[in-house]
C-alpha cells in the first residue's frame, strides 16, 4: 500500500504555529503518511522563528517576501511558485491553514491542478467582508475550493453548513493552536530579554498586542490612548505593549505611548516567549485571531479590540469580551477587571472552548480514513 503524499502549505507565524502539530503527527506517521512542506514566506523573519521553534525543515521555500509588499504580490507570486512544485510532487491532498493570502492562493493552485485541500481552521465568519482585510474573503473562498474541512469548533461547522457545504466533508477537530500552545508552556520560564527580564510580574500585567489593517490610523491612536488613561488611573500595573513591525503601526504607538511610564514597547517576541508573557500576564487586550484562542487555555481574560470577531465562541463562553477601539469602552471594562475580583475570576475560570489538544491526532485519522481506501 503506497503512503499518503500530504503538502503542507503555509507562510506567515500564526499559520505555522497552527499547522507544527500537524507536521509532527505526519513525522509520527510516516509509515502511513509521507509528507512535504512549502513555504511561501509570505512574512520572512516572523516565519523562521516558528520553523526553528518547532524543528521544521520545509522541503520548498518560495520566498516570496518583498519590501513594501502588496496584496496583488504576494498573491500572483505565491501562484507561480507553487505551479512547478505542485507539477512535480502532485501529491494526494493539500493541507492549508486559516485565512492569509497564501492560504487562498495556495487553495486556488491546488484547485487548478484538480487536487484535493483540506482546510484547517475553516468556517470562521465576521460576515463582514472588510473585517478583518482580507482575511474574511480569504477564508470564504477558501471554503469553495476546499474539498474536507478542519472545523474548529460546533459553530464554525454551522457557518459551513450554512453555506452548503456537504455536513460528510465537515470534520470538528479542535484548534490546532491549543495543541501548539500547550507543547510549549514552561511554567518557571526565565525571559532571555533586556526589557522583560527587568518586569516585576508579582504585579498587574496587562500585554497588548494591536496590528490589523483595519485598525491602522485614527482606531489604532484610540487604543494608545486608552492605554494611557488606564495607566493613569492604576499605579500597581504595567503595560507591555509588544508593537508590530509595521511602520504604520510603530509610528502611531511611539507617538502616543513612548516614554509613559509603567509601559513597556518591545518589538514582537518569538512564539515561545510571548506563550510565556501570556501566562504570566494579569489581562490581554488584542485585535489577534490566534490570541483569542490560545489565552483562555492559560486562564487569562481577553479584550479584543475590534469590531467584529469571526471567532464568536470565546465570546459567548465569557473568555473574551469585544471592546472595539472606542476608548471609554475599553477603559471601563479594563478598570472592572482590575477592580473587580469576582468579574475577573469568571472570565478567568471558564473551560477554553476551543479544544483539548488533540486536533491534530484527529486531523491525521481523518485523512488515514478519506485516503486509504482510495490509493
Amino acid at each position: 500500500m503506497r503512503r499518503v503524499k500530504v503538502m503542507l502549505v503555509f507562510g506567515t507565524r500564526p499559520e505555522a504555529i497552527k499547522i507544527a502539530p500537524v507536521i509532527k503527527e505526519l513525522l509520527r506517521n510516516k509509515a502511513d503518511f509521507e509528507s512535504v512542506v512549502v513555504v511561501t514566506a509570505q512574512h520572512r523573519e516572523m516565519l523562521d522563528q516558528v520553523l526553528t521553534l518547532f524543528k521544521i525543515d520545509p522541503h520548498f521555500d518560495l520566498d516570496i517576501m518583498r519590501p513594501s509588499q502588496e496584496l496583488f504580490d504576494v498573491t500572483t507570486r505565491t501562484l507561480r511558485g507553487l505551479k512547478p512544485v505542485l507539477e512535480k510532487e502532485h501529491p494526494h491532498v493539500l493541507l492549508v491553514q486559516g485565512d492569509t493570502t497564501t492560504t487562498f492562493a495556495a487553495t486556488l493552485a491546488a484547485f487548478y491542478f484538480k487536487i484535493p485541500i483540506g482546510h484547517i481552521e475553516a468556517g470562521l465568519r465576521t460576515f463582514d467582508k472588510h473585517h478583518p482585510f482580507p482575511e474574511e474573503i480569504n477564508r470564504r473562498l477558501t471554503t469553495h475550493l476546499a474539498d474536507f474541512h478542519f472545523a474548529p469548533t460546533d459553530s464554525a461547522r454551522e457557518n459551513l453548513l450554512k453555506e452548503g457545504i456537504s455536513p460528510k466533508n465537515i470534520y470538528v477537530t479542535g484548534n490546532t493552536v491549543i495543541d501548539a500552545l500547550l507543547s510549549v508552556v514552561k511554567e518557571n520560564y526565565a525571559f532571555n530579554h533586556s526589557i522583560l527580564s527587568k518586569v516585576d510580574f508579582s504585579k498587574k500585567i496587562i500585554t497588548i498586542t494591536a496590528h490589523r489593517r483595519e485598525s491602522w490610523g485614527e482606531p489604532l491612536e484610540r487604543i494608545c490612548y486608552a492605554i494611557r488613561k488606564i495607566i493613569a488611573d492604576h499605579p500597581q500595573i504595567e503595560v507591555i505593549f509588544s508593537v508590530h513591525l509595521n511602520p504604520k503601526v510603530q509610528e502611531i504607538v511611539k507617538k502616543v505611548l513612548k516614554d509613559v511610564e509603567r509601559t513597556h514597547l518591545i518589538l514582537p517576541l518569538d512564539y515561545e516567549p510571548f506563550v510565556q508573557l501570556m501566562n504570566k500576564s494579569y489581562l490581554i487586550l488584542t485585535d489577534s485571531g490566534g490570541i483569542q484562542e490560545e489565552a483562555p487555555s492559560l486562564g487569562k481574560p481577553v479584550l479584543v479590540l475590534r469590531k467584529v470577531t469571526e471567532r464568536p465562541e470565546a465570546i459567548r463562553a465569557g473568555t473574551a469580551k469585544l471592546v472595539g477601539t472606542d476608548i471609554d469602552k475599553i477603559v471601563k471594562t479594563v478598570s472592572k477587571l482590575l477592580s473587580n475580583a469576582d468579574a475577573y475570576q469568571t472570565m478567568a475560570r471558564i473551560q477554553n472552548p476551543y479544544g483539548d489538544g488533540r486536533a491534530a491526532s484527529r486531523i491525521m485519522q481523518i485523512l488515514s480514513h478519506r485516503f486509504y481506501p482510495q490509493i
